[in-house]
């Protein structure tokens, strides 16, 4: 049983820079992929990046590539976002989710999920 933590969402100005971060308990971390996913209200759960076990592998929507970088520390169980150049439109809860499988971007394949951090980007 993995337990994750998300830290670090806040209220930001468009422009503006996050780093998330997940820390994760009571598992074997690196047997885990590690995602981030979000969800505006009144929106359903969105994909937003995943990074492989070794993390050699990423993978992003569209709309955040070029502006959010993922990264793990196997040896401190975290899993990071760094996100820059914030727009309202990312404005969301960000949960962070494990995952056995090597890469996927489908919420329905994680397993374990945090309970989520409030990024709000003001215009």
């Amino acid at each position: 049983q993995v337990q994750l933590v998300e830290s670090g969402g806040g209220l930001v100005q468009a422009g503006g820079s996050l780093r998330l971060s997940c820390a994760a308990s009571g598992g074997t971390f690196s047997s885990y992929a590690l995602g981030w996913f979000r969800q505006a209200p009144g929106k359903e759960r969105e994909f937003v990046a995943v990074i492989s076990r070794s993390g050699g592998n990423v993978r992003y929507v569209d709309s955040v590539k070029g502006r959010f970088t993922i990264s793990r520390d196997n040896a401190k169980n975290t899993v990071y976002l760094q996100m820059s150049s914030l727009k309202p439109e990312d404005t969301a809860v960000y949960y962070c989710a494990a995952d056995r499988s090597p890469v996927s971007i489908s919420a329905t394949n994680y397993n374990y999920w945090g309970r989520g951090t409030q990024v709000t980007v003001s215009s």
